[in-house]
């Protein structure tokens, strides 16, 4: 059973009990839920439900809402309460989804809401920073401590604070000029004399990033170095932000979500199957047109042999293949290198010897496709020579595939675009123009051997 199946019956009790005034109740058992299935069943309640739900919230829930729900739905979520409200669940919201709250609503309303808010300093600056980068992701949320303090007197600064559950339990040490010197574990602290300086005990080997650290890079040093939270330093060292590892769970969902709709020919993320019909035309149109244009290019290539469909009409009925093959061969590639990119595992000196070993593995998969289905087509049509361009052309065209697939993704790259962006069309435009360039070449070579055979 799904999810959503699980959640239906509490979906239709609260739909009934907002349909009936009872808001007290559809509150009490919306409270019921965990956070991450509260979203769930707001999402499947109608706009009226959801508005009267929103509004019998308190502010806490609401903010915890508001978390849990994706950007667009929050953005819509946050459209329909007051401003005076809005400007209250924003206080209460971590700094850093606050700010990218702020971020997507309309200027007008933003505005507004910040007039009305009782803290924003903390969320202002974050509006300075692009939302793909560390600036973009870090929230203000953290402890920090001076150089000179005891364990215990950390200890009793944290329990005078009694910090969120969404704050990591790890102290920033900052020196006399507020730039951060080293952190401390919860672990360490408790464990520690209760006299111990901080700098005693402190782990001074700092990995850090700047704020406008590409959110992907911050993925890959979190990743890298297996850290629960990374602290974010300006040009002077001053601990600005930090990024936790929910945060990088976001990163990391949102960049997966972005190449794999990028690899399909896909413009817009955030996209889903029940968008409105403008929002998927938008989206999906314009590379179904490209597609159309490359199609029609291929088309073109095969008109210029058309005397040859005259005279061997069965050459039709296999130039499908030598394409279809280059197609799938090459997105393995472009999947590939894509993946590679993302991890920063491709530098400058290895774009040779990977293209090397990409043409190399080409060439041996050309070679065995090439080997089975020309035997088989020369035996199949007792044609040797029909099944040997066949193979040839296999050959060939895995090695074009090898070549497209390995460097127009790092072409991209190097032009300031998302590599994903090779996707499909631009990969299998390459693959089927050159694929039946290549066949029909050896086929018009050899012509005269072929029609041997067939008469």
């Amino acid at each position: 059973m799904t999810e959503i199946a699980k959640l239906t019956p509490i979906i239709k009790l609260i739909h009934k009990a907002l349909e009936t005034d009872q808001y007290g109740q559809a509150a009490a058992l919306f409270l019921r839920l965990r956070p991450a299935d509260r979203a769930d069943v707001f999402e499947y309640l109608n706009e009226d439900d959801r508005g009267s739900l929103l509004n019998h919230l308190d502010i806490a829930t609401t903010a915890d809402l508001f978390d849990e729900l994706d950007d667009q739905q929050t953005v819509e979520a946050a459209e329909s309460i007051s401003v005076e409200r809005l400007a209250d669940v924003l206080d209460e919201m971590e700094p850093d989804e606050a700010a990218d709250l702020l971020g997507d609503l309309s200027p007008e309303r933003a505005e507004q809401a910040i007039t009305e808010m009782e803290e924003a300093k903390d969320v202002l600056h974050l509006l300075d920073y692009p939302d793909e980068t560390a600036g973009g992701r870090m929230t203000t949320a953290f402890v920090s401590l001076n150089t000179l303090t005891t364990a215990d007197q950390a200890i009793q600064h944290l329990r005078q604070l009694s910090p969120d559950n969404d704050v990591p339990y790890y102290l920033f040490v900052l020196d006399i000029d507020e730039k951060m010197v080293g952190v401390v574990g919860l672990r360490d602290l408790v464990i520690a004399k209760p006299h111990t300086p901080i700098h005693e005990i402190m782990d001074t080997d700092i990995i850090s990033i700047t704020p406008l650290t590409d959110q992907e890079q911050a993925a890959r040093t979190m990743t890298h170095y297996d850290l629960s939270v990374l602290p974010v330093l300006d040009e002077n060292s001053h601990l600005v932000g930090i990024i936790t590892h929910d945060d990088i769970l976001d990163v990391i969902e949102a960049e997966a979500t972005e190449d794999i709709y990028r690899l399909a020919s896909v413009a817009d993320n955030d996209l889903q199957p029940d968008s409105g019909t403008i929002e998927q035309l938008r989206g999906r149109l314009p590379w179904l047109l490209l597609n159309t244009l490359t199609a029609l290019f291929a088309s073109w290539i095969i008109s210029i042999f058309g005397d040859l469909f005259v005279k061997v009409a069965i050459l039709a009925f296999f130039q499908s293949v030598v394409a279809g093959q280059g197609g799938s061969a090459a997105s393995q590639n472009v999947a590939m290198i894509v993946r590679a990119i993302a991890l920063g595992k491709i530098e400058n000196k290895r774009i040779i010897p990977i293209l090397i070993k990409q043409l190399w593995v080409g060439l041996l998969q050309g070679s065995i496709i090439g080997i089975i289905i020309g035997l088989g087509v020369g035996l199949w049509q007792q044609n040797p020579y029909l099944g040997l361009i066949l193979g040839l052309a296999l050959i060939g065209n895995m090695l074009v595939a090898a070549i497209v697939g390995t460097l127009m993704p790092l072409l991209f790259q190097a032009i300031g675009q998302d590599p994903a962006m090779t996707s499909s069309v631009l990969v299998t435009a390459a693959t089927d123009s050159l694929g039946f360039l290549i066949f029909l070449s050896l086929a018009r070579v050899f012509l005269p051997l072929i029609l041997q055979y067939l008469a």
